[in-house]
């Protein structure tokens, strides 16, 4: 249980990193200015994603496909969040269906032995 918590808080981490290096850049607009920032931020951001499959791996007993499954839905799932709140993007129908599946994705694969 204690790999599955540090690999979904790893994944967090990743891909609320990887949104603000990304889409941050664009409503901030600091890429000009800050270019290699947001190419360095990579190699850090990188590691928390091999530490959130390591984790994966290890909380299923070796099989990496819950980690592909698991690290896609917290991407859909933190994706969707940061888009409400820093784009004040609306939740859509089709946007609440798709966060409704990252969820049910992350339900199955940690619940379902």
């Amino acid at each position: 249980m204690q790999n599955l918590f540090f690999g979904i808080l790893y994944g967090i981490i990743g891909q609320v990193g990887s949104f603000l290096q990304l889409q941050g850049g664009i409503k901030y607009n600091w890429y000009p200015k800050y270019l290699w920032v947001s190419m360095l931020a990579a190699v850090p951001l990188s590691w928390f994603y091999l530490l959130s499959v390591q984790h994966f791996v290890k909380a299923f007993d070796g099989d990496i496909w819950p980690s592909r499954l698991l690290g896609f839905s917290i991407g859909i799932i933190m994706f969707t969040l940061l888009s409400a709140i820093m784009f004040r993007e609306p939740f859509t129908l089709k946007t609440t269906i798709c966060l409704l599946l990252g969820f049910s994705i992350v339900a199955i694969q940690v619940l379902w032995r």
